[in-house]
């Protein structure tokens, strides 16, 4: 199928059955020592990859995987952990460096912040804004050559289905005067949905095999609930979360399904549908705001200015 077709919706029950055996394979996932991260990574490392957790407490990604190590009676250099901030350019340069010298075939771009207070990188723009998509943006870049020498290598972004009510507002990317927490974040799910289907465009535009793929986990019982800046906010979130959510493990079934399924396409928006513990996968078209031209070109071009890197331009 065609990156440029736009399928109707694919609903695919027990969607890890048919996963590849990813001996030899090599993987990035960032954020991958809790949460939806953690989850990934596991899943990774049964199939037989080699998997790289970029984190920024490095200590505490540690301590995860060494318990990954112990629980999957795994060799010690099965998983590695290297210090990744995303808000910082010279921390994800450094990443890259580590862990671009060989080829890569699968880069999970899944940490995140959520609905924090206001804070500003380094150049004045947002946190979330910062994080979530200009520091993967800048990530991607910086290892595409490494995904260019892959076996059908994908790249999957981690975004949410509350992309649909974000804004791109990128004239006021500072938010010092309107700032609001649960806006600023569906701003950034929102860049990394255009990211995702521009990346694609791009990268069939080019003949590369690299693909793109975009994926959400749902209402996911994650410590993102807790950083909320509002208590009466962090109490009613999670109280939702445990009444509607499903634990990190099922909710990531729409992530590894863009990460290894054989049958999923870039074409679609991925996330778990029907049961709490042991949901099929869901593959839904795009909003038009994730996929008209113009927002994706413009976001496209503030991203490079802002993060001081092209790709595929």
């Amino acid at each position: 199928m065609s990156s440029l077709t736009q399928p109707t919706r694919t609903r695919l029950a027990n969607p890890l059955a048919s996963t590849p055996d990813l001996t030899g394979r090599r993987a990035v996932v960032t954020g991958g020592s809790s949460g939806l991260g953690l989850v990934t990574t596991r899943a990774l490392l049964r199939r037989g990859a080699e998997v790289v957790i970029g984190a920024r407490d490095t200590s505490r990604a540690e301590d995860a995987r060494d318990r990954l190590v112990a629980e999957l009676n795994l060799p010690a250099g099965r998983v590695t952990v290297a210090r990744l901030d995303l808000i910082d350019p010279h921390s994800v340069r450094e990443f890259a460096k580590t862990v671009g010298d060989a080829a890569l075939d699968l880069l999970v771009l899944n940490a995140g912040i959520s609905s924090v207070p206001l804070r500003h990188d380094h150049a004045g723009i947002e946190s979330q804004f910062a994080t979530n998509h200009l520091g993967h943006f800048a990530l991607t870049g910086h290892l595409l050559p490494a995904l260019d020498g892959g076996t059908a290598s994908r790249i999957v972004t981690v975004s949410s289905s509350l992309y649909t009510g974000g804004k791109l507002d990128l004239d006021d990317l500072s938010d010092s005067a309107t700032y609001s927490p649960g806006r600023a974040y569906s701003r950034s799910k929102l860049a990394n949905v255009i990211f995702a289907v521009e990346l694609q465009r791009r990268l069939a535009a080019q003949g590369s095999t690299t693909r793109s793929f975009a994926a959400h986990p749902g209402m996911a019982r994650t410590p993102l609930h807790a950083t909320y800046p509002s208590a009466t906010t962090r109490v009613l979130t999670s109280a939702v979360a445990r009444v509607i959510g499903r634990d990190p493990e099922p909710a990531d079934i729409g992530v590894l399904t863009a990460a290894l399924n054989p049958e999923a396409t870039p074409a679609l928006f991925w996330g778990p549908v029907g049961s709490k513990t042991a949901p099929d996968a869901l593959g839904l078209p795009f909003a038009a705001a994730a996929s008209n031209s113009a927002p994706a070109a413009a976001l496209w071009s503030k991203s490079e200015q802002l993060s001081d890197i092209r790709i595929l331009s």
